[in-house]
């Protein structure tokens, strides 16, 4: 490949405004990538991950977890825009339960550990420009995010996607938006320099950042983590969760073989003959929540030492320039993953947690799942499960991918799951007000359909009938 390729790349990122060590990184992978690496961790490099510390083993007081909420920063990714799910602004501005978004419900998280402690992590988006101006404006309903000592939010890096044959930057005439992309979100850690916040929150007396996903709203402050985190001087841990059939594709922790350090295998890592053993639950037990705990001190002297690259491992996504034309331009975008920092500091850890700090909303299938009965929101905001068992499983129909088909489908609300185990529709069919489903069910209707008011649902259900 030719190096004019990167040269034209990191050209028109200079010309954007981009940060000169984003760049960096830019080029680094760049150069990688023309060498033929695919960022590929090998089944024979690793070991299982075993002796897992487990958060409900940790033993603090209220006086450790006020003064470790003090020196904690809440960071949410929150770029994404819910394409998937047909959106146009940010998936965070979307209604998770009872009224509310998701970014709601994390601010009152919030506020109700201030409530409660006296001390209240100040919130930090990592926005994009598609998102920014939505999300603050949700921010502007509470009054008291505007006294705290750090901006709001701060924006994503920016990348040119690469032609896949040429590895030069593509061009797309119909839409020159679609010619960049952000760098996957391990870009997180260069963002927080660029933008000076990192600066800022050491500045501001904050020692440790908890970065998670804004869809996640599983993914609470912990005051017992963080001040475990406080009291072990832990410069980085990762919040890992037992895996089940589920999680079998998901992203796990392992033990690399030549020097004892954690590192995080996703899924785009693994070779084809590996398969069986990543997929394998009972050898790698655990899978990242992508819920972080980082040291800024520690975070701040690494990117000074390697001049903003924290040589995290590359991961090719391949994809088309236009994601909804399968025969527009083939590109890759090349990314990190910010769970895999975990390999970048000396001393990181993993911590065990319960699966109810794993809720993330990626298809209308969690979303259903998360509006209905099967969950509340607790005094504290948190999302706790109103049964003792595992979640239904749910799988909807394609005429339900789509949001606002979705809600159209539920206009009375979604139905009661308490005592479902799994929900399968397969068809176009609406629902009525307080409907039930009870064991296993399927409904299936080979012609638009709607479920009465009160319908109980067990079986199959073939509709109409």
């Amino acid at each position: 490949m030719s190096r004019e390729g990167c040269a034209r790349a990191v050209e028109r990122m200079a010309a954007a405004g981009v940060d000169q060590r984003a760049i960096t990184v830019f080029e680094h992978y760049w150069e990688q990538l023309a060498a033929g690496e695919q960022g590929m961790v090998r089944e024979d490099t690793l070991e299982p991950l075993v002796d897992v510390p487990e958060l409900a083993a940790l033993e603090v007081d209220d006086e450790a977890r006020r003064e470790a909420l003090a020196r904690v920063a809440v960071v949410k990714l929150n770029g994404g825009l819910g394409t998937s799910m047909g959106m146009a602004g940010p998936k965070a501005a979307l209604v998770a339960r009872d009224g509310q978004t998701f970014l709601d419900v994390i601010v009152r998280q919030l506020i109700a550990l201030e409530e409660r402690f006296g001390a209240r992590p100040p919130l930090v988006l990592l926005n994009s420009f598609r998102t920014r101006e939505r999300s603050l404006e949700i921010l502007e309903r509470y009054p008291q995010m505007a006294d705290q000592a750090l901006p709001l939010d701060f924006l994503q890096n920016m990348e040119p996607k690469l032609d896949a044959e040429t590895l030069a930057p593509v061009t797309w005439a119909e839409d020159p938006d679609l010619e960049w992309c952000p760098p996957g979100h391990g870009d997180v850690y260069v963002a927080l320099a660029a933008s000076g916040l990192l600066d800022r929150m050491r500045a501001a007396g904050i020692r440790y950042a908890f970065i998670s996903n804004s869809d996640n709203l599983g993914a609470t402050c912990d005051p017992d983590i963080a001040a475990w985190m406080v009291a072990e001087g832990i410069p980085f841990a990762v919040e890992v969760a037992e895996r089940t059939l589920n999680d079998r594709k998901g992203g796990h922790l392992a033990v690399r073989r030549s020097d004892g350090q954690l590192v995080l295998r996703e899924s785009a890592m693994v070779v084809d003959d590996d398969q069986e053993h990543f997929q394998d639950i009972r050898r790698h037990q655990w899978f990242n929540t992508n819920n972080l705990w980082v040291d800024l001190d520690r975070l701040d002297q690494l990117l000074r030492e390697r001049d903003g690259d924290l040589g995290l491992p590359i991961i090719v996504n391949r994809k088309t320039v236009d994601p909804t034309r399968p025969d527009s331009t083939p590109v890759i975008q090349i990314e990190s993953a910010m769970g895999s920092a975990v390999e970048a500091f000396e001393g990181s850890v993993a911590l065990r947690v319960p699966r109810s700090r794993f809720r993330p909303v990626k298809t209308t299938n969690e979303l259903l799942l998360l509006r209905s009965d099967v969950f509340e929101l607790d005094e504290r905001w948190r999302v706790v499960s109103t049964i003792d068992r595992g979640d239904p499983t749910v799988r909807l129909d394609p005429t339900y991918k789509l949001i606002h088909d979705f809600d159209a489908r539920f206009p009375q609300g979604v139905p009661s799951l308490r005592e479902c185990t799994s929900l399968q529709v397969t068809g176009d069919v609406t629902f009525g007000a307080d409907v039930r489903a009870v064991g296993d069910v399927e409904v299936v209707a080979t012609e638009p359909a709607t479920l009465p008011e009160g319908a109980r649902l067990e079986g199959r259900v073939e509709l109409p009938r």
